[in-house]
């Protein structure tokens, strides 16, 4: 597997359809790993644009959530606790800086790996109430979860872009 001057895995040109998906969010992952590489704890609270808070520690422990919620909650079943402070990741607390939100980050990403290595791509997990009602089922595969995982990261990495950009000018990566 070949890598990008900034040392990420580029995804493999030909590859079934589980490494190819699993290549891309992790393609994805370090990603936004990278957007908040060599930042201080002041630089990744800056907001993006005004009236906009959404800042990189918030995408890092937003996505901490996202991953928590679609392969512990839904795709394992497991019953996980929430920092009531972060909410949606997107609330920011004075004490928690970039190193804890990312070793959080990373270890729920292992957990995501995990559970994924578990099952086929055809395995279901059960959704809460209120994503059933949003789409009109009661199951998941592994499969939704991982295309949609992708697309999450790709969007927030977008966001990421254009903080890092506001912060020191860096764009790409």
């Amino acid at each position: 597997m070949s890598t990008t001057h900034m040392g990420r895995s580029m995804p493999p040109a030909h590859a079934g359809e589980r490494a190819m998906l699993e290549s891309w969010l992790e393609f994805q992952r370090e990603t936004l790993a990278l957007k908040c590489a060599g930042l201080d704890d002041r630089q990744v609270r800056l907001a993006a644009v005004e009236p906009s808070a959404m800042t990189l520690l918030g995408l890092v422990q937003h996505m901490t959530v996202v991953e928590r919620r679609w392969f512990q909650e839904v795709l394992a079943g497991r019953d996980v606790p929430y920092d009531e402070a972060t909410g949606d990741g997107f609330t920011l607390v004075p004490e928690r800086g970039i190193d804890e939100a990312l070793a959080d980050w990373r270890a729920e990403v292992q957990r995501a790996r995990e559970a994924a290595a578990e099952g086929s791509l055809d395995d279901s997990g059960e959704l809460t109430e209120q994503f059933a009602k949003i789409l009109g089922e009661s199951t998941i595969s592994l499969r939704w979860i991982l295309v949609h995982m992708i697309e999450e990261y790709a969007r927030h990495n977008g966001h990421a872009d254009l903080i890092r950009e506001r912060i020191d000018g860096v764009t790409g990566v």
